[in-house]
Order: C-alpha cells, then sequence, then structure tokens
C-alpha cells in the first residue's frame, strides 16, 4: 500500500539474511497469489494471499538447539518462532515508551510494524488498531492493517478498512490497487476490482505502478472469460 514519508523511519526490522529466507519460504508455503499488495507505513510491498488463508506455521524445522531468546540458531534458519522472539524483543523498548505516552499512534504503528515483518498478523492488528484510535485519518496505518486482517482470511474487514480510507480520500492510489487485488483474489469481484482499478488509472494516470495495473486488468477480464466459457 502507498507509503507514509513521515512513518518510514523505523518501521521495519533488520532482518538477518537467513530470517529473510525464511520468510520468503512461509510466504511460498501459505499460497501466495502475486506480490502486488501495496503496503502502508512500510517500505516495501507484502504478497497477497489467497482468500481464507491463515497464519502457517514455520515449513522449516526446529532447532535442535534451542537458541537464545530472541536469536537464531546459528546452524538452523529461523522458525516462525525464532522471528516472533526476535519480534518481541525489537518492541520491547516501543512498548515501555507507550507506558508513559500511550497516545502515541506513531509508536503503536511501529510496535504494529514490527509484529507485521515477523508474520504475527493477528498480533500487528491490534497494534495497528490502537494506532488508528489517535490517528484514523493516517491512510498508511489502515493500509497495512486492512493487509493483517487478509492474510488471516479476514477479506471482508479487510474491505471495510479500505473502503474507510476512501471516505478520507477517495482517489487515495494505493487504497484502490488494494481494493481491486482484494476483490478480486479474495473475493472473485472481478467487476469490482476492474471498476477500482479504472477509477486509479483515471484519477492517477502517472502512477508509477501503471503497467502492472493494466497487466491485472487484462489478467482479470480473461479470468472471468474464462470461468464464463468453463460454465457454459
Amino acid at each position: 500500500m502507498a507509503d507514509d514519508p513521515n512513518r518510514r523511519a523505523n518501521s521495519h526490522l533488520n532482518w538477518q539474511p537467513r530470517a529473510l529466507v525464511v520468510m520468503c519460504a512461509v510466504c511460498l508455503a501459505m499460497g501466495f497469489l502475486a506480490g502486488y499488495l501495496l503496503r502502508g507505513s512500510g517500505s516495501t510491498p507484502a504478497p497477497t494471499l489467497s482468500a481464507g488463508a491463515t497464519t502457517p506455521t514455520s515449513p522449516a524445522a526446529e532447532p535442535a538447539v534451542q537458541a537464545p531468546i530472541g536469536q537464531p540458531s546459528k546452524k538452523e534458519t529461523p522458525s516462525l518462532e525464532d522471528l516472533k522472539r526476535m519480534a518481541d524483543k525489537k518492541a520491547e523498548p516501543l512498548l515501555t515508551k507507550l507506558k508513559l505516552d500511550p497516545k502515541n499512534s506513531q509508536l503503536w504503528n511501529q510496535v504494529g510494524l514490527t509484529y507485521k515483518s515477523a508474520h504475527q498478523f493477528k498480533e500487528a492488528e491490534g497494534y495497528f488498531e490502537k494506532s488508528l484510535q489517535y490517528d484514523p485519518k493516517n491512510l498508511g496505518v489502515r493500509a497495512d492493517y486492512a493487509s493483517c486482517m487478509y492474510y488471516v482470511g479476514d477479506v471482508d474487514g479487510a474491505l471495510a478498512q479500505l473502503n474507510q480510507s476512501l471516505i478520507y480520500d477517495p482517489k487515495h492510489a494505493g487504497t484502490l490497487m488494494n481494493i481491486g487485488i482484494i476483490k478480486w483474489r479474495g473475493k472473485n469481484d472481478v467487476d469490482g476490482a476492474v471498476a477500482a482499478w479504472q477509477k486509479l488509472l483515471q484519477y492517477h494516470p502517472d502512477f508509477p505502478q501503471k503497467d502492472l495495473v493494466k497487466h491485472m486488468l487484462t489478467q482479470a477480464k480473461q479470468s472471468a472469460k474464462t470461468g464464463e466459457r468453463q460454465k457454459g
């Protein structure tokens, strides 16, 4: 989802290469259909899940010898549990600050991003929701909140959040792009997806991912025609 430049700093974890490899494996295990769902307050695209997907179990074997809390084993790639411990450690100082400043929406967002980066989507949801309580018009945070809902299978909840973003900004590019992706992949609503993407291209003719949007439009329309032929 579209980036919020004011929230890029300290918005993602400094994972080691092995951790990144595991997260890529996790993505494959969850059956990702596309890598186009745009993040909100993070800085890199997050992949799209198939409808009804749930938080996965780790494809990596558990280490024979457990590493210290917060650190992966040197001999084994880290599991989701390892990533969770790493996220807990990185979130700890932020949570300490929140005790002194509980209405700081940016801190709540940073904690959410920490857990989202560790694929702890359900836990991340709660922190993004808390951030939005104090900054409801932040479309970047709402985008990350919606994507976490989608990752755990709450497609309708994700769309509800994105539609809320359109109330604040009906022409928001990242929101329109993501609504199209989720309607297509999560709801099998080709007409709804096409409508969202056509609005995106109408409002933003110079959208950086314009070619990608056009490609998805073509794919969605072709899939609809294929479905009609199969029914016939």
